[in-house]
């Protein structure tokens, strides 16, 4: 947890849980279990010596081959850093659960009405929740208001300020809910999922475009392959459906020439971002100029992040003194090449390689010479 954040699209992280399980090809590299085993050693140091740490981390690793992956288990953090957004009086956009996600199957329900009743009280923070599991459209329903609106009474019993109270010190309009349609679901949470690829992006967009929510919205990173929003495959019951999730607009193909179109849910934000740390994985620069051409069509506020340690060669941040590593995305697979310097100056733009490893250091976050900052509005 940290009252400032170094992810560009975020102001602070907050870890009302820890600890996960790798579920698609996006996770390998995940810098959140590197980040865990390394808060898990200095607690066991500081533990020697009895200065305390961070328990709760203990379990939540384990090391393959020297490498840190998670262990599975997930741990609930305590009381203090549960509550701690409630103490952060000045408004911020807050980034739930970056060393773990919240609903990880092994989280209790309970828990996640508890995490769900500290954003309900806290009406002056934005909340953004990101999963790469279709359980957060599960959870989404009244029944789950209703369990909320219970842990809520409770903290304001337990002494935490009431809504009315937050609402009225940040100039924020209080309205007593009646039921569950008047607040559920929260204004101040963003809910989104995690695609790193065309596959990805089929299996959990539909589930997000299903699931209530003031925000939605996508994190492509590390962008792996090609995603195409504009035509998600998805199922329901009796039925095979298309959806273009930037405008909300859902085909279910059939026999019949006329096919059925409804318009519907769609995406609010897209981040984009490559991958960054010693195994990183290339991302073409024509993937990322796709799906930002398909929000700016649809008015989708777009977010470019950053390249990660490869990028094209026109953003290359120094000259080329020595061999770089590069890579051609060629017969869907990267092929892999060293470039002495004597080879990279005879190259032309049109036969150089698609991205050079310059490291992420000096390479910006433009793209096509213009950085993507888009954030969403609630709805």
């Amino acid at each position: 947890m940290a009252d400032k954040s170094a992810i560009e699209w975020t102001d602070a992280t907050w870890n009302p849980i820890v600890g996960c399980s790798i579920v698609s090809p996006g996770c390998t590299h995940c810098y959140a279990m590197g980040m865990a085993a390394r808060i898990e050693a200095m607690t066991a140091a500081l533990t020697r010596t009895g200065q305390g740490g961070a328990p709760h981390y203990n379990g939540t690793t384990r090391k393959v081959k020297g490498t840190a992956i998670w262990t599975g288990k997930v741990a609930l953090a305590p009381e203090k850093i549960l509550l701690q957004p409630l103490a952060w009086r000045a408004p911020r956009k807050i980034f739930v659960n970056s060393m773990g996600d919240l609903f990880h199957e092994d989280v209790p329900d309970a828990w996640i009405d508890k995490v769900f009743a500290v954003m309900a009280l806290a009406p002056q923070h934005t909340f953004q929740v990101l999963t790469k599991r279709k359980r957060m459209r599960e959870y989404m329903n009244w029944q789950a208001f209703d369990r909320v609106v219970i842990q809520m009474m409770a903290m304001v019993d337990q002494g935490t300020p009431s809504v009315r109270e937050t609402c009225e010190r940040h100039g924020i309009p209080w309205q007593q809910p009646r039921s569950a349609h008047d607040w559920w679901p929260l204004r101040n949470v963003w809910l989104g999922v995690s695609a790193e690829r065309q596959q990805e992006a089929d299996e959990r967009v539909p589930a997000l475009l299903a699931t209530p929510a003031a925000v939605r919205f996508i994190s492509a990173e590390p962008l792996l392959g090609p995603i195409d929003f504009t035509s998600i495959s998805g199922e329901a019951p009796n039925y095979t459906f298309r959806v273009n999730a930037l405008s909300g607009r859902h085909t279910i193909p059939s026999d019949n020439p006329t096919d059925i179109v409804t318009d519907g849910a769609c995406l609010d934000w897209i981040i984009v971002g490559g991958e960054s740390g010693p195994d990183a994985r290339p991302m073409h620069p024509d993937w990322v100029r796709d799906v930002r051409d398909d929000c700016a069509a649809a008015n989708v506020a777009f977010f470019f992040k950053q390249w990660g340690e490869w990028a094209p060669g026109e953003l290359a941040p120094r000259m080329q003194v020595r061999t770089e590593r590069a890579a051609t995305f060629w017969n869907d697979k990267w092929l892999f090449e060293n470039v002495t310097p004597a080879a990279g100056q005879s190259m032309h733009s049109d036969d150089e390689p698609d991205v050079f490893r310059f490291g992420k250091r000096g390479l910006g976050r433009s793209l096509d010479g213009v950085e993507h900052n888009a954030m969403p509005e609630a709805r």
